[in-house]
C-alpha cells in the first residue's frame, strides 16, 4: 500500500518529507548553464547560402550560338567565338560578384554589366537567330546584380533594349525576347531577394529565442535569489531565537520551530511556482512575513500602508521589495527599527523601507544581486528603485511604480 499524506491542525493535506526531499533533490539539479541534454527534434538547418553557381547552368542558352559556330553557320566564327567567350566570362563575373552586396554595388560590377548589354547587342544585330537568347542571360545577371528600388527602371530598360534590337533582327519575335529579358530580371531579382529575406528572419528568429532564453535564465536566478535569500534568512534568525528561549521557555521557543516549519514549507510552494513562472506575490502577505521576521530579529517594526488596492503586477513587485529589503535589515543592518511606508495616488505608488542600523543595509559592499535584480525588474515595468545611506543613519530603499494592471 502506498504512503498517505498526514493533515495538519486545519485539516489541509501535509507533504510526505521524503516526497518534498526527493523533488528539492530534482531541482537542485536543475542550471542555468547550457542545457546538455538530448534535443527533442532537430533544430532547422539553414544551409548553405546561393552563390554564384546558381545561376551558371543557365549558360546552357547560349549552347545554340555554339552549335552555329561549329556548323559553320556563322559568318566569322572567330570573333563569333570570342564575342561567345567574353560574354560567358562576363556573365560569370557578375554572377558571382551578385551574391556580396558589398562587391554587388561595386563599380567594377556595374562596368561589367555595361560591357555584357554592349557585347550582347553586337552579337545580336551581327548573327541573329539563337544570339537573341543572350538577352535573357543579360537580364538574368541584371536581376542578380541590380536588386534593390532602381530595380523596375533597369528591368523595363534591357526589356526595350532587347524588343529593340531584336525586332531589327527577327521582326515580331523581338516581343518574346522582351517579354524573357523582363521576366528573367523581375523573377531572379524577386527570388534572390526572398532567400536572402527569409534567411535574416531565420537568423533573427535564432538570435530572439537565445534573447528570450537567456531572459528566461536571468528572471529564474533572480525569483530563487529573492526566494530564498529571505526564507533561509528568516529560518537562520528564527533557528537563533528558538536556541536562545529553550533553556528558559521551552513553549516560546517551540512557536520559533513551528515558525520554521511554516517558513519552509511555505518557500518549497514559492520555489516550485518560481520554476513554473506563475508566482504572483501579495503585498499584504509581505508585509506580514516581514512583521515575523522583524520581531524575531529584535527589530521593532512598524509598517504604514495607505491609498487605494494597487493592481495585482504592481503589488507582485513592491512585494518583491519588502523581502529583499527586509531580508537586508535583518541580515546586515544591526538596526533595532525598521519602518515600512506605502503611499499611492497620482497614478503612482511609493514604497520605502528605512531602517536605524549601521548603514548597511544593502550588503557590506555596495548593491548586491538581490537589489539588482529588483532594479531591472521595476525598470522593465516603468518605475524606478534607489538604495543608499541616510545622512542620519541607517539605510533606506525607495521604490516607485505606475499604478496599472
Amino acid at each position: 500500500m502506498g504512503r498517505t499524506g498526514r493533515t495538519d491542525g486545519t485539516g489541509a493535506v501535509e507533504k510526505d518529507p521524503e516526497e518534498a526531499m526527493g523533488w528539492t533533490r530534482g531541482l537542485s539539479r536543475i542550471s542555468c548553464g547550457p542545457d546538455t541534454r538530448e534535443p527533442t527534434a532537430s533544430p532547422e538547418r539553414l544551409g548553405p547560402p546561393p552563390s554564384g553557381f546558381t545561376l551558371l547552368p543557365w549558360l546552357l542558352m547560349g549552347l545554340g550560338a555554339l552549335s552555329n559556330i561549329f556548323q559553320d553557320r556563322t559568318t566569322d566564327p572567330v570573333i563569333g567565338g570570342a564575342g561567345l567567350l567574353a560574354f560567358n566570362s562576363l556573365y560569370i563575373y557578375v554572377a558571382f560578384r551578385s551574391f556580396d552586396e558589398e562587391r554587388r554595388r561595386s563599380v567594377s560590377t556595374l562596368v561589367a554589366l555595361g560591357l555584357m548589354a554592349v557585347l550582347t547587342c553586337g552579337l545580336a544585330l551581327a548573327y541573329g537567330g539563337g544570339w537573341l537568347l543572350f538577352f535573357p542571360l543579360l537580364g538574368l545577371a541584371a536581376g542578380a546584380a541590380l536588386r534593390g528600388r532602381r530595380l523596375g527602371r533597369w528591368g523595363w530598360s534591357l526589356a526595350v533594349l532587347a524588343g529593340a534590337v531584336a525586332g531589327f533582327k527577327d521582326g515580331w519575335n523581338g516581343i518574346s525576347i522582351a517579354y524573357g529579358t523582363f521576366l528573367s530580371t523581375m523573377v531572379t531579382a524577386a527570388i534572390l531577394s526572398l532567400s536572402d529575406a527569409v534567411r535574416q528572419l531565420r537568423v533573427a528568429r535564432e538570435e530572439l529565442a537565445t534573447r528570450a532564453v537567456a531572459e528566461e535564465r536571468m528572471r529564474f536566478s533572480r525569483d530563487l535569489h529573492d526566494l530564498l535569500g529571505h526564507t533561509l534568512s528568516v529560518i537562520v534568525v528564527k533557528s537563533e531565537a528558538a536556541r536562545r528561549l529553550a533553556p528558559r521557555d521551552l513553549d516560546a521557543a517551540l512557536v520559533q520551530v513551528g515558525d520554521i516549519e511554516s517558513v519552509g514549507r511555505q518557500a518549497l510552494t514559492e520555489v516550485r511556482e518560481a520554476v513554473t513562472g506563475y508566482r504572483e506575490g501579495s503585498l499584504g502577505t509581505e508585509l506580514d512575513r516581514a512583521r515575523s521576521a522583524l520581531t524575531a530579529a529584535d527589530v521593532e517594526p512598524v509598517v504604514r500602508r495607505t491609498g487605494p488596492p494597487l493592481p495585482p503586477q504592481t503589488e507582485a513587485l513592491l512585494g518583491w521589495v519588502v523581502r529583499e529589503a527586509v531580508t537586508n535589515v535583518v541580515r546586515h543592518s544591526g538596526a533595532s527599527r525598521c519602518e515600512i511606508a506605502v503611499s499611492g495616488g497620482e497614478g503612482r505608488v511609493r514604497l520605502a523601507v528605512t531602517d536605524n542600523g549601521t548603514g548597511a543595509g544593502g550588503a557590506s559592499s555596495g548593491p548586491g544581486t538581490g537589489l539588482t535584480g529588483l532594479t531591472e525588474r521595476l525598470t522593465m515595468a516603468g518605475g524606478s528603485l534607489t538604495a543608499g545611506v541616510l545622512a542620519g543613519g541607517g539605510f533606506s530603499v525607495t521604490a516607485e511604480l505606475p499604478m496599472r494592471g
